[in-house]
């Protein structure tokens, strides 16, 4: 039966938002799989890692979208803390490697500033004691240009950054007590820390929290009571405000009972509409417009970890 106009009009729209909706779910992801860095859409098998012959963890994607920056781990020991490694960017094509810090320290969780300096920071566990240091550098920079952003007396760890040059941290600083903030630094002087509210941190802790691109809604881990523990945690999302400095309306969207499984490192896609994570080796994909989840990783045998969405900086 021949079509009428009008139905060919129709059929081809649908057509087209159909290959809209795939072309949206075909998510770019930077990610860790078997100690290699890869950069591949989700769900898809993987082509030739960006990185090879090394144990490299956490690459995180500039807001620029042209690099990821990672750390090398240099010296491997029972305990994490005790590791030795290298701050290191490489070009998402592969290309232009090089390391930021020289491995002779503890560093960890690296990211991008969002505030247009592309500048990457880090976390540096202190010589002496307890706690860390949240470090800066620059693209280009040669090991021992980095710095300090925090204090030698107190301790901070950097998570997720603002538009605003703001960043959000755990420490305690001095004059606050322990908790959550949104830092401003200060290269000539002593940062500002300003506290972040949220009814749900009154009964746990929160780790690898990330803001999502238009900085209204925030995902993280989620430990109930304030002991150290990872395998278990609960994975959350939340409204937050920078203006109020407030997380509200936390809900759970995996392991909410709690399994002793590592559910974690839950980072936002560039539309913000899912929140890619890693579990027991795998790697999810949660929509929020239905609570639905998918497996994204397609080799079984493999260990995925550390999931990060194209050009969006956690």
């Amino acid at each position: 039966m021949r079509r009428t106009l009008s139905e060919g009009l129709l059929a081809a729209a649908a057509v087209l938002v159909a290959s809209a909706h795939l072309a949206a779910e075909e998510y770019r992801s930077s990610y860790f799989k078997d100690g290699e860095i890869h950069v591949n859409v989700l769900g898809t098998p993987e082509g030739k890692p960006l990185t090879s012959g090394h144990w490299d963890f956490k690459p995180s994607w500039s807001k620029t979208g042209d690099r990821l920056v990672f750390f090398r781990r240099v010296v491997d020991h029972r305990d994490v803390s005790q590791w030795k490694t290298a701050i290191c960017v490489v070009n998402v094509d592969g290309t232009g490697f090089h390391q930021l810090s020289d491995g002779s320290h503890t560093d960890f969780n690296q990211t991008w500033t969002r505030d247009g300096t592309n500048t990457p920071i880090w976390n540096r566990k202190k010589p002496a004691g307890g706690g860390y240091t949240v470090m800066a550098s620059k693209v280009g920079a040669k090991p021992g240009e980095e710095y300090a952003l925090t204090g030698p007396d107190y301790h901070a760890w950097a998570f997720t950054c603002l538009k605003d040059g703001r960043i959000f941290v755990g420490a305690r600083p001095p004059g606050h007590g322990p908790g959550y903030f949104l830092m401003t630094p200060n290269r000539d002087g002593e940062p500002t820390f300003e506290r972040v509210v949220s009814a749900l941190a009154k009964t746990g802790t929160f780790d690898r929290v990330s803001l999502s691109p238009s900085e209204k809604r925030i995902c993280f881990e989620f430990t109930k009571g304030f002991e150290r523990r990872v395998p278990g945690r609960t994975l959350y999302v939340a409204e937050f405000d920078a203006r109020t400095r407030t997380v509200t309306n936390a809900k759970p969207f995996a392991n909410e009972e709690g399994k002793p499984v590592w559910f974690a490192y839950p980072r936002w896609t560039p539309d913000e509409k899912a929140i890619v994570y890693h579990a027991g080796r795998k790697l999810f994909l949660y929509a929020l417009a239905d609570g639905s989840t998918k497996q994204v990783s397609t080799d079984d045998d493999a260990d995925y970890r550390y999931p990060h969405g194209e050009a969006t900086p956690k």
